[in-house]
């Protein structure tokens, strides 16, 4: 058995360990930080879209209520006084932060672009990419916009940042006919069949590719030319990665400039939680990301590197993530009663 192997099989025994331990002890408890779910349906524009974005709003509700999160509802309902824009603005700036949980923003409804801005219609004042980006200065947690309006694709440059992950449903603001990510979107991230690495949980990345695949399908059955392209950016360049550079939760096509392709940190976004990974808590599983994340820096150079180099370089993470599982095996609470662990109910607030 070779350096490598041995500390790979280190690993798996200490992560196999850390899951069975997991799977029998209780849920995290009330006092337990939770993500922050923010849905925000726009101007429908007649009757047909209404229905159409409300079921695509429920969906996310329901999975935000699964997973515990605390919620927020924007343009469903009648409107009031206050508009759905100062809603939204308003919503961000009572923001929990900083937060180690992160915030999940949900835009769906129609968008625009003139050649020059893209807009995000709502009910009343719409929204650009700039005023979404200077709103979420103030946001000191992981934040995932999902953009899944047409004409979105400006918004990701605008948005890209550190311990962020942004969605579009186009590729570019041209692309301005009805977008229906959204609704494949809200499918798979409860939809286990998305689980690629079958760790029992779908990462946003998993739900991204999922997503695009069912998109592609649709439009193929129907036998209509593609007018949407979903992007993906999660390493703050601003670019975006096409659902059709994957093979499995890999990127494997380059850009020319020879850019970092996205989907470590996504692959890292999930909202319904396995019960192992829910154990983990915050802390844990924030440390054991950063490894994961060196690991596949690592493999992403691996063609650049001798073999000793690369095994000399990948030996430090492996050892620390086999100890991060060891310390969550160590670490597990004793049993406790279902009333002692009862986490308490999200908060669902709803707005016009």
């Amino acid at each position: 058995m070779n350096r490598f192997t041995a500390l790979a099989a280190c690993l798996w025994v200490g992560a196999a360990a850390a899951a069975d331990a997991a799977a029998d002890d209780p849920p995290a408890t009330a006092l337990a930080p939770r993500p922050h779910v923010v849905v925000v349906v726009g101007a429908a524009g007649s009757p047909e879209y209404a229905d159409l974005f409300q079921q695509w709003a429920q969906r996310w509700q329901a999975a935000a209520r699964q997973a515990g999160a605390d919620l927020t509802v924007i343009g469903l309902g009648d409107a009031a006084k206050v508009s759905d824009r100062e809603a939204l603005a308003d919503c961000l700036a009572r923001m929990p932060s900083p937060a180690s949980e992160p915030l999940w923003l949900i835009l769906l409804g129609h968008g625009t672009f003139d050649g020059k801005t893209a807009r995000y219609n709502l009910r009343g004042p719409d929204i650009t990419p700039a005023e979404l980006a200077d709103w979420l200065k103030a946001v000191d947690r992981p934040i995932a916009v999902l953009n899944c309006t047409s004409a979105s694709a400006p918004f990701l440059p605008a948005l890209s940042g550190p311990r962020r992950v942004v969605i579009t449903a186009t590729r570019s603001g041209f692309e301005y006919n009805f977008a229906r990510l959204g609704g494949f979107l809200g499918e798979a991230i409860q939809d286990r069949s998305a689980d690629l690495d079958k760790d029992d949980q779908v990462s946003l990345l998993e739900a991204f590719l999922k997503a695009a695949a069912t998109l592609r399908e649709f439009y193929a059955q129907d036998g209509r030319l593609m007018t949407e392209h979903a992007l993906l950016d999660d390493n703050g360049d601003g670019l975006g990665t096409p659902a059709d550079w994957f093979q499995g939760l890999a990127a494997v096509k380059m850009a020319k400039e020879g850019a970092t392709p996205d989907g470590a940190a996504a692959r890292q976004w999930v909202l319904l939680r396995s019960p192992q990974e829910e154990r983990l808590g915050p802390e844990l599983r924030a440390r054991r990301d950063a490894l994961e994340q060196q690991l596949s820096a690592l493999k992403a150079e691996k063609g650049k590197l001798s073999e000793e180099e690369y095994l000399t370089r990948i030996e430090p993470v492996l050892v620390a993530l086999a100890e991060l599982y060891e310390q969550a095996e160590r670490d597990q609470p004793p049993s406790v009663s279902p009333a002692q662990t009862d986490r308490g109910q999200p908060s669902d607030r709803a707005q016009p």
